[in-house]
């Protein structure tokens, strides 16, 4: 996906907007379970995703817990690096080989100040980053394992072929196990 196309799905902006946005921007290639945001460092930069999928990882209990999944067109960022400067709790890893444009937040804090429309595009970047963690959080705390596998089967099917059961189980709360039972017991119907 072009980023073009990303910074225009958050809200339009006009070209000559997209044109200041560009000379910062770096396009990079990722390596398939590499870490590019890593927990407890600072994280100013924002990614878009022009080609695979990101996860957004902790670890608690001993072990992995997955809380965020990106594909193409979606924007992976250390909130606590981008918003506040500080150090980030979240490891941010390439599920596959992924191709993101890198963005210095500093240099889109600055465009803030200079051009509306980029600072609008910005309040509307935050306001969608709000109801999509309110999507991925209200569903944890109120619905089950297979209520959740079944709404990602509907929402977004194609992450079953391409991110492994052990990451989706974290993702939906269960453990390999349970999702394996989850998907036999929809398999038969039950």
């Amino acid at each position: 996906m072009e980023l073009f196309d990303i910074l225009n799905r958050i809200s339009p902006l006009a070209p000559l907007s997209i044109e200041k946005i560009l000379p910062a921007v770096e396009l990079l290639s990722i390596k398939k379970n590499t870490d590019f945001i890593v927990a407890d460092t600072v994280c100013t930069d924002i990614y878009f995703i022009k080609k695979g999928v990101v996860r957004a990882y902790t670890f608690g209990n001993g072990r992995e817990i997955t809380f965020w999944i990106g594909e193409e067109g979606a924007v992976a960022l250390s909130m606590q690096g981008y918003v506040n400067g500080k150090r980030g709790y979240e490891n941010i890893s390439a599920v596959e080989d992924t191709v993101v444009y890198r963005l210095p937040g500093a240099y889109l804090k600055q465009l803030y100040k200079e051009d509306i429309d980029i600072a609008n595009w910005g309040r509307c970047f935050a306001e969608k980053e709000i109801l999509r963690a309110e999507k991925d959080l209200i569903p944890q705390l109120f619905t089950t394992g297979k209520e959740r596998y079944k709404a990602l089967v509907m929402e977004s099917p194609q992450l079953l072929d391409r991110v492994p059961l052990e990451i989706l189980s974290s993702y939906l709360g269960l453990t390999p196990v349970s999702l394996s039972r989850v998907r036999r017991e929809i398999a038969l119907g039950e």
